[in-house]
């Protein structure tokens, strides 16, 4: 696995554990962790293990900054890898 992908499993495996430790947080009235941080993992490369970890853990789901922008990000970075493959 080359170092980008290596990244790209990291940041995303941090996204989905920042969103379910986050959830765990909201549940047990705990400090939270600040949703720049959750937006920051997701533009950070994390968007796939982000939108998951909302999807699995039913997180943030009816914020629309995280349950439109989150799919909008990933988008976003589809696209850029694709143009980025193909230039």
């Amino acid at each position: 696995m080359s170092i980008g992908g290596m990244y790209l499993a990291v940041i995303n495996a941090v996204g989905f554990g920042i969103f379910g430790y986050d959830k765990w947080c909201a549940v047990h009235h705990q400090w939270r962790v600040p949703e720049k941080t959750l937006i920051a993992a997701a533009l950070l490369g994390g968007s796939v293990g982000a939108y998951a970890g909302m999807k699995v853990f039913r997180h943030k789901t009816r914020h629309p900054k995280f349950s439109v922008g989150l799919p909008v990000i990933l988008a976003a970075q589809c696209a850029a890898a694709v143009m980025l493959r193909f230039l």
